[in-house]
């Protein structure tokens, strides 16, 4: 009898010492760091922190009554504000560079077909998320701050705080960035075996009012931007479910009996 094929699943990759696992990841966060820390770099030279939170503030600021500006109530905040958010915009700058990092690290421990499914998600999950952010600032900011700004007594002169105003967008981003995540979540979860395809198309008319509560929760008081976060959810629930019935089936692990033979 001759001896049993290697299963064509098996991992990629000899084990490795724990200490050799250990190396490997602190060398890959250096590396993370520093593509973080290059982007700092160059975003504060350009174009610059205070150009940067200009560029944030500028939905609210062309909304706000003429001649009004933003205000800084903590006598560091004109500096640590631009300082935070060149942080932010530097980590969204070299998120590929991060993502590929752990990728690389994660990868020589998973099956052939699981790689088939991780790094696609790992794209996809980064493109809407920025996608989500887009949104939110181009998009949703200008809709909202128009709402809130009509509704202003004449008596009163909006001058909001910067840190204020830092906090509430990155809120929004997160909200939006997160709730782009859905069709992430349904690949995951019908991959995982915890729901099936048809499962998800009976949930349909659930994840809709689920949705609208969602949005109610985690936007601010208006009908607007409640609208903006809700109805693109629901949409992405579809895609959610077209993309969970593709990646089931290329995905798939190799059946036992058609992977070993003898």
């Amino acid at each position: 009898m001759s001896d049993p094929k290697p299963n064509p699943d098996e991992l990629d990759g000899s084990e490795q010492p724990f200490v050799s696992h250990l190396v490997e990841l602190r060398d890959r966060l250096i590396r993370a760091v520093i593509a973080i820390a290059v982007a700092f770099a160059v975003l504060a030279i350009y174009p610059s922190p205070s150009g940067l939170y200009d560029f944030l503030a500028m939905p609210l600021v062309e909304h706000l009554p003429k001649g009004a500006t933003l205000i800084a109530t903590n006598p560091i905040s004109p500096f640590m504000v631009p300082v935070k958010v060149t942080m932010l915009a530097a980590f969204m700058l070299a998120l590929p560079v991060v993502l590929y990092q752990i990728w690389a690290f994660v990868a020589p421990g998973l099956y052939s077909h699981e790689k088939k499914l991780v790094m696609p998600l790992i794209v996809s999950s980064t493109l809407l998320f920025f996608a989500g952010v887009a949104f939110c600032y181009y998009f949703v900011f200008g809709k909202v701050f128009t709402f809130i700004q009509s509704f202003a007594p004449k008596s009163i002169t909006a001058a909001p705080d910067i840190e204020a105003y830092l906090s509430f967008v990155l809120n929004m981003f997160l909200a939006f960035g997160a709730a782009f995540e859905v069709p992430v979540v349904l690949v995951i979860l019908v991959r995982m075996g915890m729901v099936s395809v048809q499962k998800l198309k009976d949930f349909r008319s659930y994840f809709i009012v689920i949705a609208f509560v969602i949005a109610a929760v985690v936007t601010p008081p208006d009908v607007v931007s409640q609208l903006a976060l809700a109805i693109p959810m629901c949409l992405l629930y579809e895609v959610g479910i077209w993309a969970a019935q593709l990646f089931a089936k290329h995905t798939k692990a190799p059946d036992s009996d058609d992977a070993a033979t003898t």
